[in-house]
């Protein structure tokens, strides 16, 4: 690391600014620790500064990824090459690939961690650069990687190891590849670094951290969300219900005080000269609300849907009933479904659409057909102390969007909620009808799980 000791506060408040802009909450109490710590372990070494900064501004364990990728902008290893500039052609006027390929294949064999990190600035320099501008316009870790293969060195590197343990084939083998594989990928994500830092010396530490490092798993859109993301975002499923739980608790307990009956109130008030002391509520009686959830499983929708069905079903304590229909272009209730799933809650979208009734004759979205088939079929799920919650994009497929079946639905619940994962700004582009639906019921963008859990908390009734 090249001298850290200037502008440190500059590169915390950095740190700390980026952190907050991708959802994190830090504090300024948590700023002004960060600050002794740093003083307390000094600037030799960036390990023990990467470690002390994380305990004092991180909360959770999940954040700890994309803490690691914004202080690698922050707090970089190197910022100039000392033997000068790895991406320098060989005589050839082309850069070697096959000698730095054997160099880290020798490095993987070693575990060499100073070597590998050397090697990745070596690759971005050399593979990585972009652009007509003399040195590069940018840097892409995709390019050097594609370029690099360092997955096809598996089998070199365990001929290396071998032929240094001298040994002959054995049982470990299997184990040993596994270990090579993570060394593999702890490199790779060395020249998405060393990309990344690049990238920051040109357009800045403050715009880097905020568009090019990715967010915590809430923080994902839905439906850019890949396979991943998806199983990683489902393990946050139960910490954010334990959330919405005591959220809704607390609603709950406040609303069952009630409002003032206002006659009894002054009524009372005639003993202290007409003074209302001492206010009378009129008080609620407890009862707890049923939930409808209506989900379009079909194509990229299909990992919010299935998202927010395992919430509502962690949540369901709270409500006296929960009833949940999916839906492509035909409808069927999976509850059933869904609270199986609760446990294995990986291969749910595929098991809805195995096992349910959710396609006709084809396998397009009609949203338009799944409405007036709910409203046919299942009318009497939904009742004056129902909130109903439609997931989907509202992209009908150029079918007819069935207003009225919607209209019947929001007539006989107590409220209708449609959450959209689209951004508003492509509602009723192309095949959408969200703004005609949304003169119907309250419509509202949901494109992650943060924004989900937000909606959820403040819309659930009570």
């Amino acid at each position: 690391m090249t001298t850290p000791e200037d502008g440190v506060a500059d590169r915390l408040t950095g740190l700390v600014h980026a952190l907050r802009a991708h959802g994190l909450s830090i504090g300024t109490g948590e700023s002004v620790d960060a600050g002794h710590a740093l003083e307390a372990v000094g600037f030799a070494d960036r390990e023990r500064i990467r470690e002390a900064l994380a305990a004092t501004l991180l909360h959770a364990a999940g954040h700890r990824p994309l803490f690691d990728r914004v202080f690698d902008l922050y707090f970089p290893l190197t910022t100039a090459h000392p033997d000068g500039d790895p991406s320098t052609p060989d005589s050839a006027g082309a850069f070697d690939t096959a000698s730095l390929r054997e160099r880290l294949a020798a490095a993987l064999a070693a575990d060499d961690g100073s070597a590998l990190t050397r090697l990745a600035g070596e690759a971005v320099g050399g593979l990585g650069g972009y652009g007509a501008a003399p040195g590069s316009d940018g840097w892409s870790s995709y390019q050097t990687l594609a370029r690099l293969r360092p997955e096809t060195l598996l089998a070199r590197v365990r001929a290396m190891r071998r032929e240094a343990e001298g040994g002959e084939e054995t049982f470990t083998d299997r184990l040993t590849d596994d270990e090579i594989r993570r060394r593999i990928e702890a490199f790779r994500e060395r020249v998405r670094t060393e990309a990344r830092r690049r990238v920051a010396e040109r357009q800045g530490r403050d715009r880097v951290a905020r568009r090019a490092v990715a967010g915590t798993p809430d923080s994902v859109d839905f439906l850019l969300a890949g396979r991943a993301q998806l199983d990683e975002l489902r393990t946050t499923v139960r910490p954010l219900a334990r959330k919405l739980a005591t959220r809704l608790a607390a609603r709950r307990r406040r609303a069952a005080r009630g409002r003032i009956d206002l006659r009894r109130t002054l009524r009372g008030s005639l003993s202290t000269g007409g003074v209302p002391m001492r206010p009378v509520l009129r008080r609620r009686r407890p009862a707890r609300p049923e939930l409808v959830l209506l989900c379009d499983v079909s194509g990229s929708v299909a990992g919010f849907a299935s998202f927010t069905m395992l919430l509502v079903q962690a949540l369901h304590d709270q409500f006296s009933r929960v009833r949940v229909f999916a839906f492509v272009n035909r409808v069927d209730e999976v509850t059933d479904l869904i609270a199986r799933g609760a446990a294995d809650p990986t291969g749910l979208g595929a098991r809805i659409l195995e096992e349910a009734v959710v396609t006709g004759w084809h396998g397009q979205s009609d949203y338009g057909t799944a409405l007036g088939e709910f409203v046919e079929r299942y009318a009497d799920a939904v009742g004056p102390r129902t909130a109903v919650f439609v997931l989907g994009d509202a992209r009908t497929n150029m079918s007819d969007p069935n207003l009225p079946a919607l209209r019947t639905i929001a007539d006989r619940a107590r409220r209708v909620h449609w959450l959209n994962p689209e951004q508003p700004a492509l509602w009723s582009t192309g095949d959408s009808v969200a703004l005609a639906y949304a003169e119907l019921v309250d419509m509202r963008p949901c494109r992650d799980a943060r924004q989900l859990g937000e909606l959820i908390g403040r819309l659930l009734p009570v």
